[in-house]
């Protein structure tokens, strides 16, 4: 399968706070709220006014060209939330929880608390098929072991996962609302403002859409935006770790071997950084997930330099190489499926 051969110097656990203090004494852990504030109220007035625009257009099918902005501008605050989670942009914890659940449950429909479990539980242990629920067995799966035995529709969907992978993105949109309210209804005791603001955002959403629109405008335009939502989104993360090194509870590893090796960066300028949100520079990010998303791209050589020097490998590559490397993993996890069928 498509991973890294790790070099006898890599398989040792590696000191990280060699690493740690280059990155402190360089200052990139600090703060950027300023330059969050001022990202952030641009992506909300641009966001306001894609809304602006729906409301003149109104009842037209023209108005479907609006989705694809109103997509892009939601996976936008998609990553406001996810900066907010990892303690990126003010130094308060309550603070943070708050714009996480702006940007969450009330802008999108997704609970921050259900993204904030899965995604911590995500950084704790990548690609560990045990501990990492982004590599459970699911519609999707990542090992042979997990693809074994599957049969009927569980079955096809194996064994052509890696052809359909970008048409199921677009049901991604759709899940995290799912998912979220699944979560809140379970913890409603404990999760009252999330369901409040989440309500909120679904009474809103959609009142909005059912008084500009037709009906069947309305929906189609909420089936259009959150397609292009679960795609863009999706398409941002999948890069990140299909196909790297999967370890398991032998691996002895440290932070830096568990980060790196598990981990792939996609090459780009200003325009990818501001496309994934500063998640192509998804090593650094998960050896710092609280160093701000504009300060990563700074980090990066240094983090290179570092692992070149103790032999460590650092895999960076296009955004298109990456997404060939992820699905020919894919591909192959459903081979003896195909091979038996």
């Amino acid at each position: 399968m498509a991973q890294p051969i790790v070099s006898p110097a890599a398989t040792r656990r590696s000191d990280f706070s060699p690493l740690l203090r280059e990155i402190k004494a360089a200052g990139l852990l600090e703060r950027r709220t300023a330059a969050y504030v001022m990202a952030i109220g641009i992506n909300v007035a641009l966001m306001g006014l894609t809304w602006a625009g729906i409301a003149v257009i109104g009842a037209s099918w023209w108005v479907l060209l609006l989705a694809l902005p109103l997509g892009v501008l939601t996976t936008r605050a998609a990553f406001f939330g996810h900066d907010a989670g990892h303690q990126q942009i003010a130094s308060s914890r309550k603070l943070h929880d708050w714009i996480g659940m702006l940007h969450g449950n009330l802008l999108l429909g997704m609970s921050y608390a259900w993204w904030n479990d899965k995604h911590n539980r995500h950084h704790a242990n990548p690609n560990h098929t045990d501990k990492d629920p982004d590599v459970g067995e699911g519609v999707l799966v990542w090992t042979l072991e997990q693809a074994a035995g599957r049969k009927g529709l569980e079955g096809w969907l194996s064994r052509n996962q890696a052809r359909i992978f970008f048409p199921l993105l677009t049901l991604e949109g759709f899940n995290l609302k799912v998912s979220s309210i699944r979560f809140l209804l379970a913890r409603r005791r404990t999760e009252k403002v999330e369901l409040g603001l989440m309500a909120a955002h679904l009474v809103l959403y959609f009142t909005a859409l059912f008084l500009i629109m037709s009906p069947g405008q309305a929906v189609v335009f909420a089936l259009v935006h959150h397609m292009i939502f679960g795609l863009h989104l999706g398409s941002v993360f999948a890069p990140n770790h299909k196909g790297m090194e999967m370890p398991d509870d032998d691996s002895n590893w440290g932070h830096l071997e568990k980060q790196v090796l598990t981990s792939r960066n996609v090459n780009g300028g200003l325009v990818t950084d501001w496309m994934m949100g500063g998640l192509n520079y998804q090593i650094e990010h998960h050896l710092f997930p609280s160093m701000p998303r504009a300060n990563l791209r700074f980090a990066q050589p240094m983090v290179r330099e570092y692992c070149e020097r103790i032999g460590m490998p650092y895999v960076s590559t296009t955004l298109i190489e990456s997404y060939r490397l992820g699905l020919r993993h894919m591909h192959e996890v459903g081979s003896e499926l195909r091979a038996a069928s």
